[in-house]
């Protein structure tokens, strides 16, 4: 029998949504360092803030993320959840400053991150 999926809850803003984190270890080194508040940065349509502490299997490392994706990148020590464009995007999807580990998925729609993009604060929590 296989463990379902672990899931996470974001709070940025007044936002708050749900992501299933992939059965990888980067995910799983993810999710045993939370729960996180921190300072949240944009990036067009992404926020990012630094999770220290976790190690990168770069075992899903890409360029090509969707809308909603969660994912992260190593060698800033960050994690990083797509809700639009970037600035490096050149259609509807979001593009990564670098190669990310997709760890996880928001489930239902991301977009309605646009609303936090002010919030200077995110937090991160299992569920």
């Amino acid at each position: 029998m296989t463990e379902p999926p672990k899931r996470i809850r974001v709070i940025v803003g007044g936002v708050q949504l749900e992501a299933e984190l992939k059965p990888t270890k980067t995910a799983g080194e993810v999710y045993a360092a939370l729960p996180v508040e921190a300072p949240v940065n944009t990036w067009g349509e992404e926020f990012y803030f630094k999770i220290p502490g976790v190690k990168d299997y770069r075992e899903t490392a890409t360029t090509q993320v969707k809308v909603g994706d969660v994912a992260y990148w190593g060698a800033g020590q960050v994690l990083a959840i797509f809700f639009g464009r970037t600035p490096m995007s050149m259609g509807p999807d979001p593009v990564p400053a670098d190669r990310v580990n997709v760890i996880g998925r928001i489930v239902g729609d991301a977009t309605k991150l646009r609303w936090a993009i002010e919030a200077s604060r995110i937090r991160v929590e299992r569920v």
